[in-house]
């Protein structure tokens, strides 16, 4: 939901910092690939039981998220890097709540396995839609120039980060906060197939 607005207040930034990085050699699937291993470093960090620690690896991973795509925009765009950045970002959104049940499974093992369950759901319903919208020929810059078609929803990166770092400041709420986001999920979810059946009608 907020995606769109932020983008149009960080992209002029990150593509500045990002054509730094190229001009030093960096790639853009180098810049992806150590996105991953912070959020990797940051799942680790909450299932040892530190997620305080976990909040800077977390911002570094999203911050490199947002830098490989302005790399790519400042050298060149391939289908692999599109298809590294979206799962590696996938792979990220599944280690942090895997984090906090590894760190106590018994609290938090329930709710942990219905917001996985839920992320599972919007993802399939974002890709899916991506794909139709690309055998269209659909194209949006609305959430930033991406290698998928992004459509919009009630929960969306944004959301889920800031929906990480309160998991981070508040461990004990796992549980409750995991149950209300990951219904939330699905409501996005099934938004976005209500919003398929409009744009993709039946073929006559």
């Amino acid at each position: 939901m907020l995606d769109a607005r932020l983008r149009n207040l960080i992209d002029p930034a990150l593509d500045r910092m990002g054509a730094g990085l190229a001009r030093a050699g960096f790639s853009a699937d180098a810049v992806t690939l150590a996105g991953l291993s912070f959020g990797l470093i940051a799942a680790a960090l909450i299932a040892m039981g530190q997620p305080g620690w976990a909040l800077l690896p977390i911002g570094a991973s999203r911050l490199a998220d947002g830098l490989d795509g302005a790399v790519a925009r400042a050298t060149r765009k391939t289908d692999f890097g599109g298809f590294l950045d979206i799962f590696s970002d996938f792979v990220f959104y599944g280690a942090v709540p895997m984090g906090f049940v590894w760190a106590d499974p018994g609290a938090n093992g329930a709710a942990g396995a219905f917001l996985l369950a839920s992320f599972y759901t919007n993802g399939a319903s974002f890709l899916g839609f991506a794909i139709l919208a690309e055998k269209r020929r659909m194209q949006t810059s609305a959430r930033g120039v991406k290698s998928l078609y992004f459509t919009g929803g009630l929960l969306e990166g944004t959301e889920t980060i800031a929906f990480f770092v309160a998991l981070c400041l508040w461990p004990g709420g796992f549980a409750p906060l995991a149950w209300g986001f990951g219904a939330l999920c699905f409501v996005t979810a099934v938004s976005r197939v209500l919003l398929a059946r409009k744009v993709f009608p039946p073929e006559t």
